[in-house]
Order: C-alpha cells, then structure tokens, then sequence
C-alpha cells in the first residue's frame, strides 16, 4: 500500500505544481483522432475550489483558450503502435493548440483508451482511538487495504475511496470531525498495462513535454457525459471510440468499474471499405453521411454514390442502396454492443439502483445506435454530450470529445484529495505482526 501511496501522491503533486503555473494542456490520444486543450488556470480560484472532497461542480476556475485536432497516425485500439508517426501527430495537435492560444505549454495531462483496463475492489477497517475520525484515522483506514495481485507489468493510476463507514452508518463521503467506534472504507483500484502508458510516455517527452498526469479515457468520459443525478444513482457511460469502446460504472459520483472492448468505429469502416469494395477514405465518408444501423421501407430507394480510383468506368460509378450499408454496419455493431452488455452483466450493473446507460465518443453519432442499444443492453439508453466549459469552441462540443472535456475537468478539479493525508509509519509495531500473519496464511 505505501508503494500505491507514493506513486498516486506523486501524480497529484506533479499536477498541482503544474496548475501553479497557470496553463498547462490536456492531451486525448485516441485511435481516430489527437485533441489538444491549453486550459488557463486562476491559482486563487482553483485552490479555493480544493478545499471539498469533491468540487468538480465548480467549473470557474479554468477556460479553454486553445484547441487543436488532427488525425491519429501510429496508435491502433487505443495504443502507441508506430513511435514517430504518433510523436509527429502529437506534435502537429500541441503546436496548433499553442499557435490559438498564443501561448507555450511545457506541461500535459494525456488520457488514453487501450492498455487494458482491470478494476478491483478494496476494503479496508481501522478502530478509532480518541472517538472521532481524524486526517491521521483518514490514512490509518487507506494503508489497511489489502491491494491485490494485480500481477508484473501493471500500473494503478486511480485508487479513490467510494465509500466511508463509521460503525453501522454507511454513505459518508467525508467522515472527518464525526463521532464513532470504528472506520472502515471500500475503494476502487484500476490498473492498467505498464507497456502501453511507457510508450505514451516516451512520445510525450520525445515532443519536448512533461507528463503531469495521466488518467483513463472510460473515467474521464464518465465524469462529462454523465449529469449529476446520474453519477450519483449509478449509470454506465460507454464511449464508443475509433479503435476502442471504454465502459465505465458509476455510483455516489465515484467510478467503480471500468472495462473496455478492443473494437470500434475503425472496424466499421473496414467492414464497409471491404463488402462494398471502397477505399478506406471512401468508407469513412459514406459511413460518416450515409451510415445507420436501422432499417426502414425508404433505404431500398435512396441510393448512394461508390467513387474509386481504380480506372475501371463501370466499377468507379457503382451505386449502392442504403439498405446494403446497414447490412454490412449492423453487425459489427451489434457484436460491440453484445461485447459492452457482457462487460456490464459481469460487473453486476443490474442491482443498481439508476441503470441509465450513457453513449459518447464519435461512433455514437452514428444514427439509429440509440434503438439499437436499448434492445441489446435492455436498459434505458441516451446520448450523452459533454458539459459545457468556459471557452470551449462549439466544433469542441460534440460526443468525440467528451474524453478531452473530462479531462480538463479532472485537471481542475480531481478527485483524488484522501492522498494528502499521511499514512502511519511502515516501521510501525502493527507492521511486522501484520507481515508475519500474512505469511503464516500464505505458507501454512
């Protein structure tokens, strides 16, 4: 536990010292696309803003004084594939970004999609010594966790207490100042694949860049396309990206489930770029202008225009029915969707109390995703946009950048503040005896 201690602390140090400076980017390196935000911050506002346990209502401490998009190169189901093709597309996001903002940034804070995300659950009971909770009861209660074996090669990037309880009263999000016999609390732990963020890494700082925080695409979507009503009485959000589909459960306005299925809107448009016989730019633009999943009596008569470049007359100036490219969209679909319901059945999503269900990212903006998500997943389903931040251009609005949105909102206000308290000395006298049971319960 003193490990994930150090390494979450240090994360949040990195990103407050980053803040004092007053701008600082967020970085959304997607399979589809590269988004850059510069944020200015206000220092006083933002500490200020700090002083809850959750202030991520408050979006007044920051605005959005630069944005830049290009085309993702080098990055396949949501990871670094390709090195240089992804640092030059880093590159070209940040340099425009700063050329809109006038400004320089020397600090990121990048989210991805991929690096297989497992999620844990984690409790942990201390008894209270003078009656009441305390800042020092706080970590006491945080080092009593037992952390999994999540196994080599893995990395926690968020561990955040869902749940405090003081004796038989549960729900508390801040227990401190109140009057009990003993503290326990439930926390949510996800990892993620030490490769995959290594190699993001390593493209950011080839750009010149410092990492001051990293987080995941399926938290950072959850926290902008969920509304408050619905962070709190638990739904999932699912953002349907290019090369990754990221599932993340809500509850008490804390993530505790995250998943994600390694498929997407690429896989569209290569099934359309292969059964109708198109180039892949072609398959993008008729899945972007003509695409769908639901069928109705007028798709036999609208027809659309096949262009190619393959010299042959006949076989460039083809014409194809509506009906025939929901034929071949329809069923990637379906099969990502049924992958989701899997994900959401497994992580227990129907003894929830809300079971709303959230879509975003780009692929959700194909038309008739909503019915069809309904039928499959069996729960009540909408489209889900991001919150509105101050500065933010309306080409920045939409469901593709709900990622890049959560995390600006995560930058300003993150919710990771129990990793300012100290934890109890490791070199303890309740440290060896815990050791020596341990090993007894491992050995014998």
């Amino acid at each position: 536990m003193t490990h994930l201690y150090q390494t979450q602390r240090a994360m949040r140090l990195r990103r407050r010292a980053a803040l004092q400076r007053g701008v600082i980017a967020v970085l959304d390196v997607g399979t589809a696309k590269i988004s850059c935000m510069i944020l200015q911050f206000d220092p006083s506002v933002q500490m200020s803003a700090q002083e809850g346990v959750s202030a991520m209502a408050n979006h007044g401490a920051f605005r959005v004084i630069g944005v830049a998009t290009t085309r993702s190169r080098g990055v396949k189901f949501g990871e670094v594939t390709t090195m240089e093709k992804t640092e030059r597309a880093i590159r070209t996001a940040v340099q425009a970004a700063q050329k809109m903002a006038n400004t320089r940034v020397d600090h990121v804070i990048a989210c991805m999609s991929g690096a297989d995300p497992r999620s844990y659950g984690l409790t942990g009971q201390v008894q209270l010594d003078n009656g009441s909770v305390m800042d020092y009861d706080i970590g006491r209660v945080l080092s009593a966790c037992d952390l999994p074996d999540y196994g080599q090669g893995r990395e926690a990037i968020h561990a955040m207490p869902v749940n405090f309880a003081l004796d038989h009263r549960s729900g508390l999000s801040d227990p401190r100042g109140q009057i009990g016999n003993r503290l326990s609390v439930d926390m949510h732990l996800m990892t993620v694949d030490t490769g995959a963020v290594e190699n993001l890494l390593k493209c950011i700082k080839r750009c010149d860049l410092e990492l001051a925080g990293f987080a995941s695409s399926a938290y950072v979507s959850g926290i902008s396309a969920l509304v408050e009503d619905e962070q709190e009485l638990g739904s999932a959000c699912v953002d349907f990206g290019g090369g990754a589909t990221t599932v993340s459960i809500f509850l008490k306005k804390h993530m505790i489930f995250a998943d994600s299925v390694r498929m997407g809107g690429d896989l569209v448009t290569n099934d359309i770029s292969q059964g109708l016989q198109v180039a892949t730019s072609m398959a993008e633009r008729i899945k972007t202008f003509h695409g769908g999943v639901m069928a109705t009596g007028m798709d036999d008569r609208e027809m659309i225009e096949v262009g190619g470049d393959t010299g042959d007359f006949d076989h460039d100036r083809r014409r194809v029915s509506r009906s025939e490219l929901i034929g071949v969209m329809r069923p990637r679909v379906e099969e990502i969707l049924e992958e989701v319901r899997v994900r959401l059945d497994g992580a227990g999503f129907d003894h929830l109390p809300g079971q709303r269900i959230v879509l975003t990212g780009g692929g959700s903006q194909i038309p008739g995703l909503e019915g069809l998500a309904s039928r499959i997943l069996g729960q009540q389903v909408r489209l889900g946009k991001p919150l509105r931040i101050q500065g933010l251009p309306q080409a920045a609005t939409g469901p593709a950048f709900a990622s890049s949105v959560g995390l600006a909102l995560h930058a300003a206000h993150p919710q990771d503040e129990c990793w300012d308290f100290h934890l109890p000395m490791v070199g303890s006298s309740a440290q060896p005896l815990k050791r020596a049971m341990r090993w007894f319960k491992d050995n014998w």
